[in-house]
């Protein structure tokens, strides 16, 4: 009887393992960047190399985690409609090696400003532009990823909505998520000076439904009812 509520308080946990480590991995690193500074850009991530590090080890915890989190979500959804939950699934996992392969532009910065012999070839000047140009392209990697983050939010919102055994409104939130990220990613690319960030707004209907995973779990009911009738 208690097997779907652990599920969900599962989900809960890992999406706030992948809200944490994530938001942490992501964010550090930009806010060391001096915009058209190079150079003091590169002397602030000289300076604070052990929390570069750890910020990229922790962007990469909360993708594994991520990947997990889909898992469990489908085991929780499926009893809803197989084909949608796979549909999830496959979107969701999509952005994991973008994300994770985005983060090599970070690790190149750092290569970049670690004094090794052979790069003694450069200019300092020459090789802080190197460890910007890296930095700027990972945030544009951040945005296309942001496809996938959005895209999955769909069938996701859709399957909550469908359920009986989560709110609804929660699987609205969701799905208005979806679009919020699209329209970052748009704006981003065609509208380059346009710098609001929809989806810090859209967004808050993971955090709903996050913390509703973890407090409240399913309707055990509800649960058990659509899992007879799927299988």
């Amino acid at each position: 009887m208690n097997s779907p509520k652990k599920t969900a308080r599962v989900a809960g946990l890992l999406y706030l393992l992948l809200a944490g480590f994530g938001a942490f991995g992501i964010l550090y690193i930009p806010s060391l960047t001096v915009p058209g500074d190079a150079a003091a850009t590169a002397q602030n991530i000289v300076a604070s190399e052990s929390l570069f590090r750890l910020s990229l080890v922790s962007g990469l915890i909360g993708q594994t985690a991520f990947i997990f989190l889909v898992l469990v979500l489908y085991t929780l959804l499926k009893a809803v409609n197989r084909n949608h939950a796979l549909f999830m699934v496959i979107l969701a996992l999509v952005s994991v090696p973008i994300t994770m392969l985005n983060d090599l532009n970070k690790v190149a910065a750092l290569l970049i400003l670690s004094g090794a012999d052979y790069l003694t070839v450069f200019t300092a000047d020459q090789l802080n532009v190197q460890a910007m140009f890296f930095l700027d392209l990972s945030e544009h990697g951040v945005v296309i990823a942001q496809i996938f983050w959005g895209l999955w939010l769909f069938p996701l919102g859709y399957l909550v909505f469908k359920s009986g055994y989560l709110p609804r409104i929660l699987g609205v939130l969701l799905m208005i998520g979806c679009f919020g990220y699209l329209f970052d990613f748009f704006a981003f690319f065609l509208f380059p000076n346009f710098e609001t960030t929809v989806s810090l707004v859209t967004g808050l209907g993971e955090i709903f439904f996050m913390l509703w995973l973890l407090i409240k779990g399913v309707d055990i009911e509800q649960w058990e009812k659509r899992s007879l009738e799927a299988a």
